[in-house]
């Protein structure tokens, strides 16, 4: 049984956790499917951005399955660390650095451990009021290192962060927003609709534009701002020259929608 469903529409991929019986946990098998689909998202060029989700109403995800990871222990398996290098699905989404297209968070219920580090690593979220995010690793002898230690002292400031990561407390979704860590908290009835106005919002802008965007910002976070300025952005290059840098202003002069081709 698949573990991950996907599918395609209307130029956006929608990845959803499929294991609610376990509120999402995911195991090796999971993280081999996902390896695949985050492939295909950037190689599809009719791809412009994804939607990831955990099915059903109780979780995103809670993460690692740790069934899984006590009966690995048990036969001897070799202990994890950071990252998931020589592991399957490496790399994941939280170490794939150069997944240029937009990745969106749909959050409803507990969103903890390795789920928390993936909603981390999506380039935007948007959480029912219901959800509940937390690195609970240090409750469990065990570190957040899917990017979690990493990205939230980068997202939060620094006290805030570790004030998280070193007792596992919670976050409730108000409290995120008021944080910065999602975009918007809606009523889990409204979800949906929220984000697909936030996927119609992204669909509106031209889709080179977006990757260049994304890789220049997540590539530039960390350094000078002159050298920022001087620093090469593949993507960058490839919208520069595009039929969309020219169609942008034609269609506003032109005052009609423009007509992205992503090329």
């Amino acid at each position: 049984m698949k573990r991950v469903d996907y599918r395609k529409a209307g130029h956006v991929a929608h990845v959803t956790l499929n294991r609610p019986e376990v509120l999402n946990a995911m195991d090796l098998a999971m993280h081999e499917e996902l390896a695949g689909i985050w492939d295909d998202v950037e190689a599809d060029d009719d791809v412009r951005l994804a939607v990831l989700t955990g099915a059903g109403d109780g979780a995103f995800s809670v993460g690692q399955d740790l069934k899984e990871r006590a009966a690995l222990d048990a036969a001897g398996a070799h202990p994890t660390t950071f990252g998931s290098r020589g592991l399957p699905g490496w790399p994941r989404l939280t170490e794939r650095f150069t997944l240029s297209k937009p990745v969106l968070a749909r959050v409803r219920g507990h969103a903890l451990g390795g789920g928390f580090e993936l909603a981390l690593a999506c380039d935007l979220i948007v959480a029912a009021e219901d959800a509940v995010f937390a690195l609970p690793e240090a409750r469990l002898g065990l570190v957040p290192g899917a990017g979690g230690a990493f990205r939230l002292a980068r997202q939060l400031p620094l006290k805030t962060a570790l004030g998280y990561l070193l007792t596992g407390r919670r976050i409730t979704a108000a409290r995120a927003l008021e944080l910065g860590l999602v975009n918007e908290v809606v009523p889990a009835a409204d979800l949906d609709a929220c984000v697909e106005r936030w996927v119609d919002d992204l669909l509106s802008c031209a889709p080179l534009s977006l990757r260049a965007i994304k890789e220049s910002v997540m590539r530039s976070v960390d350094l000078p701002l002159e050298q920022a300025f001087a620093t090469r952005y593949v993507w960058e290059e490839r919208r520069m020259g595009s039929e969309d840098a020219v169609e942008g202003p034609r269609a506003f002069a032109d005052r009609r929608r423009p007509k992205w081709a992503g090329r």
